[in-house]
């Protein structure tokens, strides 16, 4: 072909669009996405082309190319209908990713055709601009796709909407992306540790500026119910099932907010309703085997426990936990739930082979491992009664530096453990050298140099305590 491959892969380089957004798939269950975005299409009509255009990127990685460009012929078409003064400003980030995939496809030509489309419309719309061109709502659309590639890119997402936001302050599509990263910012940074930003005020805007958007309105009655401000929330999510009492998205917010009230009966309801709608999207699976699962708690606490009832929901928690597990591998919580549903139910084999199957892992982030450790240390104390095997894996966790729940729990059972197996008069060297490591491992320094000074006058000659405690004194 008369096209040099290389020239082009610079000049591909030089795109905004999804191939060069570093989406990784590895941090996704690609079948899961393509579920979620295609629901999405079926009940939203106002984000059909950002939906288009990353489905055909979904479909690129699931290695359908063919797939991919009848997607973008899509968002071709909803530029027409939704832009049709302003084509060539829309169509940048469709045309990149024509671009890209006719490349994979070693279709040069037509690769190229696309890339001058797009570099002679930069060039028009701004003097400067060569096939790069920063434009608010291309900065959107790629915030909005990280945002569906899940945790990893939650911070870059917010970024992207800030800089959306810095051209068009009120625009409430910037406002609603930016108050979503920072709710879920947020809620990562409180489950795995990490800096707490507040985001009631931005989600507040995005619900001023968005009256329509139910889904933002339930973001912050969710936000207001984390504030122990839920009475305030409720109003949000009880107008939102009068609003949009059939949007799938929505409907999984409202769930959520009331099961975390503690009317799992009316979550149950809401998630049912949203699956008839959705019967594959994989987060209302995972929704509705919580809901099961918090109602098989409830219910074993009851004078005289219902056991068909509970035996039911078990097998109904299971079978949706696995349907999650099955559609999305990445989803690591659901491992851990899967297995604490097998445990309630004294299926300590199956619980075991779970844990196994997500301890081998080596794609968690750090997070995700402490979330395991406690998980699976909490099972070997509660229900294997090994308690020396719950402090291995405590322990596992606090190696982890990261602030985490799961760290805070784990050092308060692990301390409270091995407290009272020495104040019993059962502890030996080890129990008191192991606690020393606890103490040292939560900074607490003094507290361990008492500790390893005790086990050292039990065990004089234990390498372990005696060159922890010259390196403590050392550091003191």
């Amino acid at each position: 072909s008369t096209i040099s491959e290389d020239s082009l892969k610079t000049s591909l380089l030089q795109l905004e669009c999804h191939f060069t957004w570093a989406l990784l798939k590895e941090h996704v269950g690609l079948e899961a996405l393509e579920e979620t975005i295609l629901d999405h299409i079926k009940f939203s009509a106002e984000y059909k082309i950002k939906d288009y255009n990353i489905l055909s990127y979904v479909c690129h990685l699931k290695n359908s190319n063919e797939e991919a460009l009848k997607s973008l012929k899509k968002a071709e078409e909803a530029i027409q209908e939704h832009h049709p003064g302003e084509i060539a400003r829309r169509s940048l980030v469709t045309w990149g990713n024509y671009a890209w995939i006719y490349y994979h496809m070693q279709r040069y030509e037509e690769a190229q055709i696309y890339v001058s489309k797009v570099e002679n419309s930069c060039k028009k719309l701004s003097s400067t601009a060569h096939g790069k061109i920063q434009l608010p709502e291309i900065y959107a659309e790629q915030g909005w796709a990280l945002l569906r590639f899940g945790g990893n890119y939650f911070e870059r997402a917010k970024n992207c909407f800030e800089n959306a936001l810095k051209s068009e302050p009120d625009n409430p599509d910037f406002n609603a992306g930016y108050a979503t990263a920072m709710y879920r910012l947020k809620g990562e940074a409180q489950r795995y540790g990490g800096e707490v930003t507040p985001c009631l005020e931005a989600l507040k805007r995005a619900v001023e500026l968005n009256p329509e958007d139910t889904t933002i309105a339930a973001l912050f009655a969710l936000e207001l119910q984390r504030l122990q401000r839920g009475n305030e929330g409720e109003r949000y999510i009880e107008e939102g099932l009068e609003k949009t009492p059939d949007f799938p998205v929505f409907l999984r917010h409202a769930a959520n907010f009331y099961r975390k009230k503690g009317d799992v009966n009316k979550a149950a309801g809401i998630l049912n309703k949203a699956l008839a709608l959705t019967p594959k999207a994989v987060v209302l699976h995972h929704q509705l085997g919580l809901c099961y699962k918090s109602k098989v708690f409830q219910l074993k606490k009851t004078r005289y426990p219902p056991l068909e009832e509970i035996e039911n929901l078990i097998r109904l928690a299971i079978l949706h936990f696995k349907t999650v597990i099955e559609k999305k591998p990445v989803f690591f919580s659901a491992y851990i739930d899967l297995a604490k549903t097998y445990a309630l139910d004294k299926r300590y084999e199956e619980a075991e082979e779970v844990f196994q199957k997500v301890l081998q892992r080596n794609d968690l982030s750090c997070g995700e491992k402490q979330e395991i450790y406690f998980n699976y240390g909490n099972f070997q104390h509660f229900h294997m009664k090994s308690d020396s095997k719950a402090i291995k894996y405590f322990i596992e966790c606090l190696k982890i530096k990261n602030d985490s729940f799961a760290r805070k729990w784990s050092s308060e059972t692990v301390e409270k453990l091995l407290k009272q197996k020495i104040e019993s008069g059962f502890g030996d060297a080890t129990d008191i050298g192991t606690l020393g490591l606890v103490f040292n491992l939560n900074g607490k320094k003094q507290e361990a140099i008492e500790c390893y000074e005790r086990a050292t006058a039990l065990d004089p000659n234990n390498e372990e305590y005696l060159n922890a405690l010259a390196e403590l004194q050392l550091s003191i």
